[in-house]
């Protein structure tokens, strides 16, 4: 963990910047030869499904006073079918934050204040936080696989074609930096950026 901390580069926050920066958060085979491919995604997700994620993150971001800030968290996130939700807890492990993501809903708790709703996801963050994250494609793109619903540009590992090395989508960049070791499977490493509002989010999941 510690390990990871550094070599992103970031400085450990004060705990009140640490604490705001992770309610913010509540608020994831083609030949090397060829070009990275442009088209409507499609993914293999099916309409049931039920998938969890476990890692650490942390996050550069600007606030409302144009300064960057850094934090770190850990994070679940939990799909079921349609919904997803993504619970923030802290170092040690207590809950700073839930969002939940259904069809045509979306629900922010934060501790000791009533749940707030809106429409979608990107809604509620932008209202509540100031800006948007991308609670809805975490759960396409840490499979990964880019969202079914909006145009993506995918780029495959020279090395093992077998496996995507980048995603661009929906004004995000999603490059994927390391996937777990035989026996196990999937994304272990991931760096999410996006360039206006400046955001990065990094990922280590752990399996």
């Amino acid at each position: 963990m510690v390990n990871f901390l550094l070599s992103t580069g970031l400085r450990r926050p004060a705990l009140g910047v640490a604490a705001a920066a992770l309610l913010a958060l509540a608020g994831c085979a083609t030949q090397a030869t060829h070009e990275p491919s442009t088209a409507r995604a499609t993914t293999s997700l099916t309409a049931q499904t039920s998938r969890a994620y476990h890692g650490r993150f942390a996050i550069q971001y600007n606030d409302q006073n144009g300064q960057q800030r850094n934090a770190y968290g850990n994070f679940d996130l939990r799909e079921a079918n349609s919904t997803v939700t993504l619970q923030l807890l802290n170092p040690l492990g207590q809950t700073l934050a839930v969002v939940t993501s259904a069809p045509g809903q979306a629900t922010l708790e934060l501790p000791n204040k009533p749940p707030l709703t809106a429409d979608n996801v990107s809604t509620l963050m932008q209202q509540a936080m100031g800006f948007a994250l991308p609670v809805e494609g975490l759960r396409y793109w840490l499979q990964p696989s880019a969202a079914p619903d909006s145009r993506a540009r995918t780029t495959f590992d020279p090395q093992n074609p077998q496996r995507l090395s980048k995603i661009e989508q929906d004004g995000w960049d999603i490059d994927y930096l390391a996937y777990a070791d035989a026996p196990a499977t999937g994304v272990k490493r991931v760096n999410l950026t996006r360039e206006d509002p400046p955001l990065q989010i990094k990922l280590v999941l752990d399996q």
